[in-house]
């Protein structure tokens, strides 16, 4: 085919039939589940007497809301959380799909499993019931997020009906300044388009910078496109890619593996392909960024001031004024983990700036690894220790304080510099301020005990 975007490409390879002007039901080659909805879903298709139709294409793991302390159990502090994680545990068992339980060595954050075990793979189609599903298009795949009843279709289908998404490129080009990362990048697009610039777009990452990005950093870049209110994000695979999928549990193997990457060499967008949308974003001169709003488009580098036309309300809730300079203020809480930002570089970035120091008396800091096989390498590395013996918590792996999961929180009004994806009101606890950074400004602001620098420590 020429023309043809990566986008189209995957669409039309998994085009089952036409719907309607703009709608298609595609073929869903994976289905990932989590305990918050995924025990749910496979419950409310038993209750209407209907069989998971491909269950070994159908993985489920323990996340959102189970406890991330040290000796955890069923027991979490969300009320009627143990009900989930018994009913997704069950459920998973008699519908005989594959579960990372609690203790399995593969469990972890869903979006940071997947590409660990091979379950993501170029040009597949992967749906999640979790908004976050698009750091997967990392590899190249068409992940996205969708509703619970969608869950239950796909489980009992293998397909879905989806409206067509807007196509979009956004290239970034030039080279990143030491201490700028795919986080800063992403914030950087999201404040200068808006949270809505991508709305139901399927955005493809494309440029010098992007191909010069660590496979870790691409899944970075891709998670935040949801915040970009895209339908999806995509990143055309390339030799590091196929490397790191290579030998994956859950990839193709032996000859299977020779025609998986035969195939994968024509996933690119064509020289003439069109787009609905193309941004570009130069990355040279770009800063460590940091919100100091409610939504990751209120965001700046750290050491600009808020602008001067920001609007009332986020300024409110955040204590903080028109033209105030956020580096120097004083925070409470520093966390690093999420989906966006809790794999092993991350933790590495963290750690060559915490090796020898010591966080501020008076701030909570917390490490949440973003596997179970994220934690082992790390502590195989020695990061566990850098971490404790600098003051962080350091924790088993899960969601965590991202979203309030399992019930814990930062307390009220706490000021947290957080490695996470979303600083919404309430998003980390009641009236919790969270201001969105890379891992390693959250590092640098726990040692100061403010808002810092990272280009200031390194």
């Amino acid at each position: 085919m020429s023309g043809l975007s990566l986008f189209e490409k995957i669409w039309h390879s998994r085009r089952i039939a036409a719907l309607g002007p703009e709608t298609d039901l595609l073929r869903i080659d994976r289905v990932m589940l989590h305990e918050r909805t995924g025990g749910v879903a496979l419950r409310a298709l038993a209750e209407r007497g209907l069989p998971v139709r491909a269950p070994k294409q159908v993985f489920a793991t323990f996340d959102h809301i189970v406890d991330t302390l040290p000796g955890r159990s069923d027991r979490t502090l969300m009320a009627g959380g143990e009900a989930f994680i018994r009913t997704t545990r069950e459920e998973a068992r008699r519908t005989g799909i594959h579960l990372f339980d609690l203790g399995d060595e593969r469990q972890g954050i869903v979006h940071v499993i997947s590409p660990e075990q091979g379950i993501v793979l170029p040009g597949a189609t992967l749906v999640c019931p979790d908004s976050h599903t698009c750091t997967q298009g990392a590899f190249g795949a068409l992940a996205w997020g969708i509703g619970s009843s969608e869950a239950e279709h796909a489980l009992a289908t293998q397909t879905l009906r989806v409206r067509r998404p807007r196509s979009m490129r956004v290239s970034f080009e030039g080279k990143l300044a030491a201490g700028v990362t795919a986080k800063d990048m992403a914030l950087a697009l999201i404040a200068r388009h808006g949270a809505g610039g991508a709305e139901r777009s399927v955005v493809e990452f494309a440029g010098a910078a992007v191909r010069a990005l660590s496979i870790e950093a691409r899944q970075t870049l891709c998670n935040m496109a949801v915040e970009f209110s895209a339908f999806s994000a995509l990143i055309a695979p390339d030799a590091a890619v196929c490397e790191a999928l290579e030998g994956r549990p859950f990839a193709p193997q032996g000859p299977l593996w020779e025609q998986a990457l035969q195939h994968w060499q024509g996933l690119y967008s064509d020289a003439d392909a069109r787009f609905d949308a193309e941004l570009s974003v130069d990355v040279e001169g770009l800063a460590p960024m940091v919100t100091w709003g409610t939504s990751p488009q209120h965001a700046m580098p750290v050491d600009q001031a808020v602008p001067d036309d920001a609007p009332e309300q986020p300024l409110a809730y955040m204590g903080l004024e028109r033209g105030q300079r956020l580096l120097g203020l004083p925070i409470t809480a520093a966390f690093i983990g999420s989906c966006t930002n809790s794999r092993l570089s991350d933790l590495r970035a963290a750690a060559a700036l915490l090796r020898g120091r010591r966080v501020a008396p008076h701030v909570r800091a917390i490490c949440v690894p973003g596997s179970s096989s994220v934690k082992r390498a790390a502590e195989a590395e020695g990061l566990d220790r850098v971490f404790t013996a600098a003051g962080f918590e350091w924790r088993e792996s899960g969601c965590s304080m991202c979203f309030f999961a399992g019930g814990e929180s930062f307390g009220q009004r706490e000021r947290v510099v957080s490695s996470t994806n979303r600083n919404f009101e309430g998003r980390q606890g009641p009236q919790t301020r969270s201001h969105l950074a890379s891992p390693a400004t959250v590092a640098a602001s726990a040692l100061a005990g403010c808002i810092a620098d990272l280009r200031e420590l390194a």
